[in-house]
């Protein structure tokens, strides 16, 4: 897999039927390695290690719906009132960040109204801040470690 723009980690891998799978310490198993889980475990690692977020604050892939629509997000990060901290939104490292991805996480953040946005593509991260008062998000050169 392609070096990525994160520390190195350490990761626990398995080989099934010719396909590779890397560990989720968050879901507890085995996840077939395609590039964006490459990504989504690179910054798994990196909320955990370099953040310090607790993991047990950490949810992954799961559903939510918004206007409708069946949506999956990639990472979240609860304060510890159960309220949403960070939505990260993880793109294999051939997907550019554009426009179009900001909007996707936006779109989710209407439903879980997060403080702040993480979009990576595993070599280029952004980070925002919401400002929910102005309906606008602006940019941050890093998310905040985490505090209790």
């Amino acid at each position: 897999m392609q070096k990525l723009n994160f520390p190195t980690y350490s990761f626990r891998f398995k080989s099934n039927e010719n396909k590779i799978s890397i560990f989720d310490c968050i879901r507890k198993k085995f996840i077939v390695l395609q590039p964006e889980e490459w990504v989504r475990q690179h910054c798994i690692h990196y909320l955990i290690s370099e953040k310090n977020y607790p993991e047990s604050l950490i949810n992954v892939e799961k559903e939510l719906f918004i206007n409708g629509l069946k949506k999956r997000y990639d990472i979240v990060i609860f304060n510890p009132d159960g309220s949403i901290h960070l939505i990260v939104e993880c793109k294999a490292p051939s997907i550019t960040i554009n426009q179009s991805t900001f909007d996707q996480i936006a779109q989710y953040n209407l439903t879980l109204k997060a403080s702040y946005l993480m979009v990576t593509n595993g070599l280029n991260h952004y980070y925002c801040q919401m400002d929910f008062s102005n309906e606008r998000y602006n940019f941050l050169k890093d998310i905040p470690n985490y505090s209790k």
